[in-house]
């Protein structure tokens, strides 16, 4: 029985030829370059699977999952010495070897066709959620963020993946509008009010809106201070662009209501 403070990584499986590794011999790579700060640190203890639209019956579910028993690094010959040589055959890479795959009784799914990298999060969220967006274990802030959408029927993406100009951006919250969709940014003060990260901060932005992106950023102050007036903000925005977009169904969408004052229980 895994303990609730184990780690759980969520990693992306994208073609048939690496599930077949994993169910049939047990390991996992990831580039040391890219992988996330619990394989670095070893401190993941639990590997489970996001499967991508190449899984017709699986396509956007978490399912298979297993213990983890070992990451070392290796080379990439090392992992397909049959392969024939190429630019990442000298490659380092952690191969991440588990015990036999196993199935959640009810799979994790996003409600939303999405892409991801990987997900850090805990045992408890892992074997309780049933839906993609719970897992996150981000920010206090940004849970507190969350949570008051939730309060007010906002069901955002966390963590959005998308692809601007050849640049990759995660979203802390995306909202999708019926004439513009919308960023929503959670900045840490302190970090943000730095010079680059002010300047990368505007780039981001301005690259994002050419792309049909509206951005929202809310300080910490903000935040702490009148959560309403941010969630407020938000469903001011949603409806001027046309009502949220309804997760299911591409083709709905629905005007939000502003309903001050209930924003304390969040406070």
């Amino acid at each position: 029985m895994f303990k609730s403070e184990n780690i759980v990584l969520v990693a992306l499986m994208n073609n048939h030829a690496d599930f077949k590794i994993a169910l049939e011999r047990n390991w996992y790579r990831i580039p040391v370059k890219n992988a996330p700060s619990n394989i670095h640190d070893s401190s993941a203890r639990i590997i489970a699977f996001y499967h991508t639209k190449e899984f017709e019956k699986e396509k956007f579910t978490i399912k298979w999952f297993s213990e983890i028993k070992r990451t070392t690094i290796v080379k990439r010959e090392q992992l397909f010495p049959r392969e024939p040589k190429n630019p990442k055959t000298g490659k380092d890479y952690y191969k991440i070897e588990f015990a036999v795959l196993r199935q959640l009784p009810i799979p994790i799914i996003s409600l939303r066709p999405r892409r991801i990298l990987f997900i850090p999060t805990t045992s408890e969220k892992f074997f309780s959620v049933k839906e993609i967006n719970f897992l996150f274990n981000s920010s206090k802030l940004e849970d507190k963020f969350w949570n008051a959408l939730l309060y007010k029927n906002i069901f955002a993406e966390r963590q959005y993946f998308v692809t601007v100009s050849n640049k990759n951006f995660f979203l802390d919250f995306a909202l999708f509008c019926k004439t513009r969709n919308i960023d929503i940014e959670i900045d840490g003060d302190s970090y943000h009010m730095k010079e680059d990260a002010v300047r990368n901060d505007k780039q981001r932005s301005n690259l994002l809106e050419i792309e049909g992106w509206s951005v929202l950023r809310f300080t910490s102050k903000e935040i702490q201070s009148d959560l309403s007036a941010s969630v407020n903000l938000v469903i001011e925005a949603a409806n001027k662009y046309g009502g949220l977009q309804d997760n299911r169904s591409a083709d709905l969408y629905s005007y939000l209501t502003n309903d001050t004052g209930q924003m304390k229980l969040f406070s």
